[in-house]
């Protein structure tokens, strides 16, 4: 495990005392801080504190402790996302994420369950048990075996995410090739991507396809699915925007997060890729977000959380969330 075997129990203490707010004062931003340090030690002490978090009442963090646990890869957390996901008391988001991390994760064992639920009546929660489905489907074909190897060989990753789906088989390595770049090939990855009558996991892999793409172009592909009538479809191109960090999505980006008819779980998202981009423009927009007394609580608590991160963008800190002082812990700022 390497640096994670020589993390105290003092250190993972006060990450727990954080994360679980034992104190009451604790910042929300604080708190996805050492959710993210506790991600990055991928153990069964850190999945363990991470699940005693679902106690809580914020919906935001929630649905960020499911994201981390997927991102985990750790088949023992998978009972705690299971009872997250069953909970239909639960914020939909919060159990939209947890289908969507069981996915991440890609056991088998997980179908069954994720099968049950694909008639549920939130339909955010129904198309990520059909596009989780099918990931883990993906991940166990040859195409998808071949993939795993290969990431697992290389270290030139642009981006190190379990993403809910991969990007188009030309795609998959990550890097873009002249010839995928070209108007004729993002046209096509665009059709894909809005049409509505395809299965939703095509759809998702030619979003991730012009992602990796991430030109000007592509990014104006990508914005035109915020047309889209799921709000589970759009709350991830905002994702991808937020992973890309392009400055040419920030004016879709401040219109969807302005935009009170839209969900607040693609206005969330879209407050957090806008911290990420972290350019000066964007700070007003999330300041008055994060005050509104009319924004919904999720969509006040991105914005908080938001402009940590444009804070920390625009600083000398060299990962976003330290709570080890160890820099060899590799940490991204980069949540659901």
């Amino acid at each position: 495990m390497g640096a994670q075997a020589n993390v105290s129990q003092a250190s993972i203490s006060s990450l727990e005392a954080t994360l679980l707010n034992t104190s009451g004062i604790v910042p929300l931003h604080n708190r996805f801080r050492a959710l993210f340090t506790l991600k990055a030690l991928k153990n069964e002490d850190a999945i363990r504190i991470i699940s005693k978090a679902f106690l809580d009442d914020s919906a935001l963090l929630k649905h960020e402790l499911a994201y981390c646990l997927g991102q985990m890869k750790n088949t023992a957390a998978l009972p705690v996302l299971e009872s997250v996901l069953a909970n239909e008391q639960e914020d939909p988001m919060v159990r939209h994420e947890a289908a969507e991390a069981m996915g991440a994760i890609s056991a088998p064992s997980s179908l069954p369950v994720l099968h049950r639920y694909l008639s549920d009546p939130e339909r955010s929660v129904r198309e990520t048990c059909e596009i989780a489905i099918a990931k883990i489907d993906w991940d166990n074909s040859e195409e998808g075996r071949k993939h795993s190897q290969t990431i697992a060989s290389s270290s030139d990753q642009i981006y190190t995410s379990i993403d809910p789906a991969p990007p188009s088989s030309r795609l998959l390595s990550g890097m873009a090739a002249p010839e995928d770049t070209s108007d004729a090939s993002i046209a096509t990855l665009r059709t894909t991507l809005l049409d509505s009558s395809r299965p939703l996991f095509e759809r998702y892999r030619a979003m991730f396809a012009l992602r990796n793409i991430g030109t000007p172009a592509a990014v104006d592909a990508l914005a035109a699915g915020f047309a889209d009538d799921s709000a589970l479809f759009k709350h991830e191109i905002a994702f991808v925007f937020g992973q890309l960090l392009s400055t040419h999505s920030v004016p879709a980006l401040v219109a969807v997060l302005e935009d009170t008819q839209e969900s607040d779980m693609v206005r969330h998202e879209a407050a957090e890729a806008l911290g990420g981009i972290a350019t000066p423009e964007v700070l007003p927009h999330l300041k008055e977000w994060m005050q509104r007394p009319d924004a919904p609580r999720v969509v006040r608590e991105s914005c908080q959380v938001a402009i940590d991160m444009w804070e920390y963008e625009n600083s000398s800190e060299f990962q976003y969330a330290n709570g080890l002082g160890d820099t060899s812990i590799g940490v991204t700022a980069v949540g659901a």
